[in-house]
């Protein structure tokens, strides 16, 4: 676990636990909060999911803190931050924060929690694990991979930004 004192670890969670049950009163999203701290301990943001409210299916309490941490700090980098978050991260927000380099996450709740409270994370692990080929799920087709490498390989003759 990373270096941060008990009491401020539990004084993190607090204030994603919080922000949650906010949202989560007013109908705006399920029980998952988020807060993202720098390598100080400094609170960077406190977000929650906000699925529901905005209409926006990648409106989970992780994403929408990365999101407010990148602006906070102007960078899409969040390398030397800790995400605390009330559940275990989706496959979509375990993504989000490995592209934005967190190397820390604390979290409250696990899989099988939020599986018990009717949350649907474990078809989509094992729709990766199996080799995303289940089709009634998620048809995935290649399509015009020539004009599309084309375009990727512009960009790497520009000797554009890797991130």
């Amino acid at each position: 676990m990373i270096d941060i004192e008990r009491k401020d670890s539990k004084r993190i969670m607090q204030l994603a636990i919080e922000r949650a049950r906010e949202t989560m009163n007013e109908d705006l999203g399920g029980p998952f909060g988020a807060a993202i701290i720098d390598d100080d301990g400094n609170v960077l943001a406190v977000a929650s999911n906000t699925v529901l409210g905005d209409n926006d299916a990648t409106a989970h309490a992780e994403i929408n803190a990365i999101r407010a941490a990148s602006k906070q700090k102007g960078t899409h980098d969040l390398s030397g931050c800790t995400l605390y978050t009330t559940g275990y991260p989706c496959p979509m927000c375990l993504g989000a924060i490995i592209w934005a380099n967190i190397k820390d996450i604390v979290y409250g709740c696990r899989p099988e929690d939020a599986d018990r409270i009717g949350f649907r994370d474990d078809f989509i692990y094992d729709f990766i694990k199996n080799g995303s080929s289940e089709r009634s799920i998620l048809k995935i087709d290649e399509a015009e991979r020539d004009a599309c490498l084309e375009l990727f390989n512009e960009y790497a003759r520009k000797d554009k930004e890797i991130y």
